[in-house]
């Protein structure tokens, strides 16, 4: 079993049009790493030299990540990761 990771209609350009791609690691920053060797660039589209990059919110099981643990945030097989740009606008 793996992480599935949903991907927003603006990275699909990176997973080959895929809405879901699969990834394993124990924490965030692992499945990260681990997408980006199969889909290089997307790692950067997410997380800067701060962490998680600020306009962009991820999602693990319905939780923001960031009141988690960020990055360290523990990740195990059959979680489901949601990665949503964040939206401004008036």
């Amino acid at each position: 079993m793996a992480i599935e990771v949903r991907i927003p209609t603006i990275l699909r350009n990176l997973t080959d049009g895929a809405k879901a791609v699969e990834g394993k690691g124990g924490t965030l920053d692992e499945l990260f790493t681990d997408l980006d060797a199969r889909h290089p660039g997307l790692r950067d589209r997410l997380v800067d030299g701060k962490g998680l990059r600020k306009f962009v919110n991820v999602y693990l099981n319905d939780e923001d990540v960031r009141f988690l643990g960020g990055l360290e945030t523990e990740v195990a097989d059959g979680d489901n990761v949601t990665i949503l740009p964040a939206v401004a606008g008036g």
